[in-house]
């Protein structure tokens, strides 16, 4: 079931259907804007939507999914229905992402590539925690 923020962004928005075309759509707007093109490792994805003009996108996977970035040995969780507001290298008002940190689950809330720091991405909780790890580790396949 589609959220209320996704139903009020839909109308002026760019929607793809089918798993490989999601990949690819969003892998390659991830990429011209800045963020490491593996951030977003779904599985099964049934929907990607994106609206410029408001920056709002979503995702809708089949089921939730939790992934490893092995490189930082970091599991992140990801539902059924990933959201964002995305800009030149950020992610705002993230839902749909958590982070494990010492047995609990942590929701994500902002993802950016520092301007300063183009090497490296940080994440950010709702509660003001962040953390910042090489962006390698994000990349296309890790």
């Amino acid at each position: 079931m589609a959220s209320q923020a996704m139903e009020c962004h839909r109308a002026s928005a760019e929607v793809f259907t089918g798993d490989a075309t999601c990949r690819k759509k969003s892998v390659e707007l991830l990429e011209e804007l800045g963020l490491p093109k593996g951030l977003l490792p779904l599985e099964d994805i049934q929907e990607f939507g994106y609206n410029r003009d408001s920056g709002f996108i979503w995702l809708v996977q089949g089921k939730k999914v939790e992934h490893t970035f092995k490189k930082i040995m970091q599991k992140v969780s990801y539902d059924t229905e990933v959201t964002a507001f995305i800009e030149n290298s950020k992610l705002r008002k993230v839902t749909g992402i958590k982070t494990n940190a010492m047995m609990l689950w942590i929701s994500i809330n902002e993802v950016f590539v520092p301007e300063a720091l183009p090497e490296k991405v940080t994440f950010k909780s709702g509660n003001g925690l962040s953390r910042t790890f090489d962006a390698a580790a994000f990349a296309l396949g890790e």
